[in-house]
């Protein structure tokens, strides 16, 4: 058996808390466009430059405009919040894997996967990929499926939005922890919403897996990730004995 071929293997309390209610998967196709426009500390999102508010007030536009897209179900800019505890420490075992700063994220919901990956192929998508490009520091361009779902996440409220960047050595064993690990969120934070998306095998990333939600406000998710004494021996532990870091951002619509 080799080190991929594992499967879930389970440190600390087990059974302590519920498993994780799932609904079946949606059969949308997703365009993430991810940026790091601003080098900011965890904390110093609120200061924005002016590149970034113009680049901003571009991906809003496009958003409104290809929502009238009969093959677009949603179209959403989030802006960073905070980057909260939690990084896998796994990834110190992984030091050529790029750390996920992405403080601008566009993401774009089509009806199917293939509506999706056919708009990443059209000019529209190109020009505003080669205008983030000469803007940021780095871009994430890719096209995902739903391979895991709580429930829907709510774009049209404001709130506080997770785009949770997973690496692992094997996907399998990724969503595997990710399974019984999601439990927790739900009971010890109400989480009753989020949408695993799974990059397209043809999208060259490093993360095998990135999770997006939502919460109403940062004090249902933070002070459980600060405080709670069951996360790191729960989540964080589990994590890292299986091979998989997670690297989470917390956004607001922009």
């Amino acid at each position: 058996m080799t080190e991929r071929d594992k499967p879930l293997q389970i440190v600390g309390p087990k059974n302590k808390f519920p498993e994780v209610s799932l609904m079946e998967p949606v059969q949308s196709g997703y365009l993430l466009l991810a940026m790091e426009i601003d080098h900011r500390p965890p904390i110093g999102f609120f200061v924005e430059s002016g590149r970034k508010k113009r680049l901003l007030s571009t991906l809003k536009t496009l958003a409104r405009n290809w929502a009238a897209n009969d093959d677009v179900l949603d179209a959403t800019v989030f802006k960073a919040l905070i980057i909260p505890p939690g990084r896998g420490a796994f990834l110190k075992k992984r030091p050529n894997v790029k750390i996920a700063r992405f403080d601008v994220v566009m993401l774009v919901e089509f009806k199917t996967v293939q509506a999706a990956k056919d708009f990443q192929n059209t000019p529209e998508w190109a020009a505003i990929l080669a205008e983030t490009k000469e803007k940021s520091h780095s871009v994430m361009n890719i096209a995902a499926s739903n391979t895991r779902r709580i429930g829907p996440v709510n774009h049209a409220a404001d709130g506080v939005f997770l785009f949770n960047y997973f690496y692992a050595d094997s996907l399998s064993v990724n969503l595997q922890v990710w399974n019984y690990t999601a439990g927790w969120f739900q009971d010890q934070t109400g989480l009753d919403n989020s949408t695993v998306l799974l990059p397209d095998e043809a999208t060259k990333v490093p993360y095998t897996i990135i999770n997006h939600c939502r919460w109403d406000r940062l004090r249902d998710i933070l002070p459980a990730l600060l405080f709670n004494r069951s996360f790191k021996p729960f989540v964080l532990d589990n994590f890292e004995h299986n091979n998989t870091a997670a690297i989470p951002i917390l956004y607001q619509l922009a």
